[in-house]
């Protein structure tokens, strides 16, 4: 999840949130309020902006895409490819940490979602919704998180130089393996078509643009003034930018789920079951594994981290490219958004209450 990544450390306290993210939940709730009644309110303005598209074949969202730009090039510009180049010089916190994102997450997830929303909840919800729930939940387990993971990582003291390049591999991974393990998992569980080329288009949009440019300003920046006057100086200047699109991003997800968030609110709870099941899941595998392995704490805890969140706003940008956004696919990424925060924080918690689990730092974990 993006965020401005602001966090706060007193010299005889425990570090904790900074003023943003410590209120996170509440800023959601907020822009879930502002979204609805935008969406209630004035449904011709939401249906205008719902139907700015780039091109009739895209199915990708003009807004969305913008302000998506905004939270993720500030990520991509931290991207070190030398620093990548390097996991070699300590490798098996990355084996576990693309292990669980890659092998078990978008599986496990699957499998979850198919046993709740075609088995147990049908029910309540019925075939076609079971399909797009389903959907939903699979695109948000494929996309891992990304800068969010830096606030989780600071809060239990991981390595923040190691945490960068575990979510760097995992964004140049979701170049490749994003697309087709969507396109796999949703044919083989539902009934639903995948329309591969959309799928494309939201990899290309969201992730490829980003990144280029990323890459080039981060190349030419370096250049010009070099590496203190970039990490002091220049990506600073993005944080209230990244903070405003987020909030911006949250309040059109909500508007355009306005009618299924105040007509489905049962729903909602039942798609917060599978997903809550999955980060558990997920982050204790991780986490588990590090031990196992003898993997210093300070990788362990933000892989674990890593492989519970998720990267929502490409989660929910892909789901409304595909199915649209009044679809049920889009309303259980949203779900996502709801429970990330608290959810996320008890997993921190649980991680700096087992830190004497792991053996003392070495140079090959």
């Amino acid at each position: 999840m993006e965020t401005n990544g602001e966090t706060t450390e007193t010299a005889a306290g425990p570090k904790r949130l900074g003023r943003f993210e410590r209120w996170l939940s509440l800023w959601v709730f907020l822009c879930m309020v502002v979204g609805v009644g935008l969406g209630k309110l004035f449904p011709q303005l939401t249906d205008w902006i719902r139907r700015l598209e780039f091109g009739d074949d895209s199915h990708i969202n003009v807004a969305i895409a913008v302000l998506l730009w905004l939270m993720i090039y500030p990520m991509m510009l931290k991207i070190d490819l030398a620093s990548v180049l390097g996991v070699r010089r300590r490798p098996r916190g990355i084996f576990v940490t693309l292990f669980v994102n890659w092998l078990v997450k978008p599986f496990s997830m699957a499998a979850l979602g198919f046993v709740f929303f075609k088995h147990v909840f049908r029910p309540w919800i019925g075939d076609a919704l079971a399909d797009q729930y389903l959907a939903g939940v699979i695109i948000l387990a494929a996309a891992p998180c990304t800068a969010m993971v830096f606030v989780w990582s600071y809060l239990t003291d991981g390595d923040p130089a190691y945490t960068l390049v575990q979510v760097s591999l995992n964004d140049l991974i979701m170049l490749v393996l994003f697309a087709p393990l969507v396109t796999f998992l949703i044919s083989g569980t539902s009934n639903l078509v995948v329309p591969f080329d959309v799928l494309l288009y939201a990899v290309g949009i969201f992730i490829v643009v980003p990144l280029v440019f990323g890459s080039a300003t981060r190349t030419i920046v370096l250049g010009m003034q070099g590496k203190a006057w970039f990490e002091q100086r220049f990506l600073p200047t993005f944080q209230p930018v990244t903070t405003l699109a987020l909030l911006a991003t949250l309040v059109l997800i909500f508007a355009f789920q306005a009618d299924n968030l105040t007509a489905r609110f049962f729903h909602v709870v039942l798609i917060a079951v599978p997903i809550l099941l999955q980060v558990y899941f997920n982050s204790s595998i991780a986490y588990g594994l590090m031990k196992l392995l003898h993997v210093p704490y300070s990788v362990a805890a933000p892989g674990a981290l890593i492989g519970a969140s998720n990267f929502f706003e490409l989660a929910v940008a892909t789901a409304i490219a595909l199915y649209g956004p009044e679809s049920g696919a889009a309303l259980a990424t949203v779900v996502g958004v709801l429970v990330e925060v608290p959810v996320m924080l008890s997993v921190c918690a649980a991680c700096n209450r087992t830190r004497h689990w792991f053996d003392a730092p070495s140079a090959a974990g």
